[in-house]
Parts: structure tokens; sequence; C-alpha cells
């Protein structure tokens, strides 16, 4: 095994093996507090004495600062040093992650999640980077099978986790908890991981010519990156673009980051290597990935909603709803792991494809009638399919790369992940919200005093409910309540069941493009 290959750059021999599940653990730990607290924001409000409105700001400080430092690892790796960096990172989310859970304010709750954010941004791209460095070509697949379970399957766990440790001990521990994974993992990071020599002799080739930091190019990207993160997360709450406030953060995200793609493509030393999108393989890879991250993370957030709002379900019940469908992504990971070097990866993206919009379309079909299983089986199906997607994305990505450019890839391949979340969340909601009140309108329309069919149903209901002992005088009325409420369920079903046919239609839309794809320049095997 090669120096860039190997995770000891030639000084000392560890099975990769051992190395995979440790960083596997650290992006598990990042990516899961991105869903963890979601179910929690109603206990931190009254615990806090604060609003839904404001709790909701422990969310996007979070995603906020996460998303400013994700492109910006790469250049972080190769000036501070790769495993320095990482250790920094695992410490200082550990810290947040304690400060989080002792905070005793919402400000200051808010203040520990912008530093967890901060601190956390880069587990994710280093641990692929790691695992890039750590296996040779041929092994890389199975390596990004372990990694693939983790930050696939942590945003399906989170919500049912969440539930399970607020409703049994309290939400501090969705913080808390962090503590002595961080400290664990931290000293397995010392005793097991060294940087590849390569990526030494980057880091001492820096420090002797002069750190040199691009404020300008920081300064774009926090802008337009921190605003584009704001106006996802909250514009649906404040009415999008007839708010003056959402206005003002697309403004300035499109600016700033225009600039800064100008900036960077113009820069000797760009902190944010842009120039590695010429590479066909890695752009269209970063494409499907951020396509992956849309109806991942999108659907997530949509279905525990869907069973909550209108099938009643508790946190926790609707967190359960997703867990077969992780146990899913994790039993297809090593399947796929082996079969990326056996199958030609294409056909193995439009069988992903193809599968999760089988269970998109199952979902689309769903009726207030539904029980557990049946939503539980859509959703297991859909997310067979998206194990089949993440490795042979992650594989193509990386092929044709050098091997000091794996921390710059990783980074711009996470971001395009998590933006794709971001967009995806932000646009089903707000999907949501507005065609249920259409659909609403347009149910109401159909319900008329001089309808027929309508004063047959209104009587059915009066004599079914006076027959259960409701008042005579009172069983008109009671009947109309009936009448609302269904229409109303009627409406917002209409449109979870929109939002699920958009998805499926997004991910068929995506398999002739595959199929186009040029094969790689060279095999991922030895």
């Amino acid at each position: 095994m090669s120096d860039a290959a190997s995770p000891a750059g030639g000084r000392r021999k560890v099975n990769p093996w051992i190395i995979a599940p440790v960083v596997a653990m650290a992006a598990f730990m990042e990516v899961l507090d991105l869903s963890i607290a979601n179910v929690a924001l109603p206990h931190i409000a009254g615990s806090l004495s604060a609003s839904r409105d404001q709790s909701t700001w422990i969310l996007t400080s979070y995603l906020v600062t996460n998303a400013i430092v994700l492109p910006l690892s790469g250049w972080l790796s190769t000036v501070i040093g790769r495993k320095k960096f990482y250790m920094m990172c695992i410490a200082g989310f550990g810290v947040a992650s304690l400060l989080c859970g002792l905070a005793p304010t919402l400000e200051l709750l808010i203040l520990a999640r912008t530093l967890q954010g901060l601190t956390g941004g880069g587990l994710q791209p280093v641990s692929q980077a790691i695992l890039a460095d750590t296996f040779p070509p041929h092994q890389r697949a199975m390596a990004f099978a372990m990694y693939g379970i983790s930050v696939v399957f942590a945003p399906a766990i989170g919500p049912t986790l969440g539930g399970w440790i607020t409703d049994n001990f309290s939400w501090h521990w969705i913080f808390l908890v962090n503590v002595p994974v961080s400290i664990v993992l931290w000293l397995l990071v010392e005793a097991l991981i060294e940087d590849p020599e390569a990526a030494k002799e980057e880091v001492k080739r820096r420090r002797a010519a002069g750190i040199r930091i691009d404020y300008i190019g920081f300064a774009l990207l926090a802008l337009g990156l921190g605003c584009l993160q704001v106006m996802l997360d909250k514009g649906q709450e404040e009415d999008w673009f007839t708010s003056h406030f959402i206005l003002v953060m697309a403004v300035i995200a499109v600016v700033g980051l225009v600039a800064f793609v100008w900036w960077e493509l113009a820069s000797d030393d760009p902190i944010v290597d842009l120039s590695l999108l010429r590479d066909r393989n890695f752009a269209l890879a970063n494409a499907m990935m951020f396509m992956l991250g849309f109806v991942l993370l999108g659907s997530t957030a949509l279905l525990p909603l869907f069973v909550q709002s209108l099938y009643g379900y508790t946190a926790m019940q609707a967190g359960m709803v997703l867990s077969p469908g992780g146990f899913m992504i994790m039993a297809a990971m090593p399947i796929v792991g082996r079969l990326v070097g056996v199958v030609d990866a294409r056909y193995l993206i439009v069988f992903g494809l193809a599968c999760s919009a089988t269970g998109l379309i199952l979902m689309s079909g769903f009726t207030l009638d539904a029980d557990f299983w049946t939503i539980a089986h859509a959703r297991m199906i859909q997310a067979a399919g998206l194990g089949f997607l993440f490795i042979p994305i992650s594989s193509m990505a990386y092929i044709g790369l050098p091997p000091g450019k794996n921390n710059q890839a990783a980074a711009l391949i996470n971001l395009s992940r998590n933006l794709g979340g971001s967009v995806g969340i932000a646009l089903l909601s707000t999907w949501l919200a507005r065609g249920s009140q259409t659909n609403r309108t347009d149910l109401i329309g159909h319900v008329s005093a001089l309808d027929p069919d309508y004063l047959a149903r209104v009587g059915e209901i009066e004599r079914g409910l006076i027959a259960n002992g409701a008042p005579p005088a009172d069983a008109h009325q009671m009947a109309l309540a009936v009448i609302a409420r269904t229409v109303s369920q009627q409406a917002e079903l209409q449109s979870f069941l929109q939002d699920f046919t958009t998805l499926a239609i997004v991910f068929v839309a995506l398999i002739p493009a595959v199929l186009f794809l040029r094969r790689p320049k060279r095999p991922p095997g030895p």
C-alpha cells in the first residue's frame, strides 16, 4: 500500500478496517445533531421560556455555521494538518455539546450551537478524505459503505433517538451524550491515524512559504452560504419574499456567492478549489449528491410530519416509521460496496433511482386509512434505493483525482449533499403549506348547501351522532364540524401526496441522464 493509501503515511501500519469505523462514528455523531434536536424543540422552548419561533434558531445557528465550515475544511486541513484539524474538530464539538447541555438560557444555547456547528463542520469531509487516502481505489467502495451508513442512517434515526432521550431523560442529554463519545474518538484518532506523507509535505510547504489567509474569499463565502442557509431555513416561516428580511438574505446570498466564485477562480491559492468541478465525473457526482440530499433529507423531514399531522403519531412513533428504512440502508450499503467493483456504477445508480422512486410512488398513494407497516414498507423500499446511490456516486467522484486533492474534493461533495438537503426541506415545506391552502380552497368550493349529495352526507353524519348519544339540538353543528375537519384533512393529505410525487419525479427524471454518463476514465479496481 502506498503512502497515499496508508493511514500512517509509511511510518506505521494500522489495519484500515480499524480506522474506518472510527471516522464513520465521528461523521455519524455530527450528522446526527442535524436532526436529533428537532423533536425536542417544544421541550427546549418550554424549559427556557422561549417561543417555538425563537427556539428554531437552535437549528438555524447550527446549520448556518456548519454550511460555512464544510467547504473550508479542505483548505484548513492543508494549512493546519489534517489530523490536527480533525482532532480540534472532535474536541471542539465535545466542548460545544457540553455547553449546549448545560446552557441555562436560550441565548447561550444558540451561541453554543453556533460553536457546535463551527467545530463539527469539518468532521464529515475530513472523515471521507481520510477514508479516500487510507484505502486503495479498489477498496474504497467498501470503506465508503461504512461512511455512507453513518451519514445516511443518522438523519433517519435522529428523530427516534431524540424523542426517546427527551421522553425518558431530558432534552439536555441529546447534547451531553456527545461528550463521552468525543473523548473516546479523540483518543482513538490520536492513537490510530497519521497524515499521508504527501499531506505532511503540503503543510510544510505552506508553512515555509508563509500561510496566507484569503480574508476576502472567506468573508464572501461566510456571507453567501450563511445568508443562503438562513433564507432556506426561515423562508416559509417568514412567507418568503414578502418578507424584507428574507429578501435581504437572498440578495446578499446571491451577490456573495457569485463574487466568491469569481474571486476563487481568479485566486492562485483558493480556500475552496472550485477548479475540481471542471472534471466531468466530479461535477456530475456533486450534482447527483445534491439531488440525493434533496430527496433523503426532504423525505426524512416530510414523513414524520405526515404521520404526526394526519395520523396523530407521537414524536417517538413518527421516528419509528423511519427506523426500518434506516436498517434497510445499513443492509444495502455493504452489498453495494462489493458490487461497485463488479457492476458498472451507472447501472447501480439507475437501479437506486428506480427503487427509491418506487417507494416514493407508493407514498403518493397513501390514504387516511394507511397503517404503520404500509407507511414503513414504502419507506424501506425508498431507503433501499438510497443505499444504492451513495457509494457509486462517492466512488465516481474520486476517480481520476490526484490524492492531494482528496481533502478539497470531500469538502465540496459533502457541501453538495448538505445544501441539497437544505433546499429540499425548504421547498417541500413551502409546497406543503401552500398546497394545503390551495387544496382546501378547491374542496370548500364543492361544499354547498344546494348540493343534494352534501346535504345527504350531513344528514347521515347527524343520524350517526345522535345514534351515538349526541344531543339532537347540537347534532347539525357537530356534523358540519366533522365535514370541515374532513375537508382540512383531505386538503393536507393531497398536499403531502403531491410532495411525495414531486420527489419521485425528480429521481425518475435523473435516470436518462445517468444512462448517458461516460464510463470512468479508469476502473476502481487495482
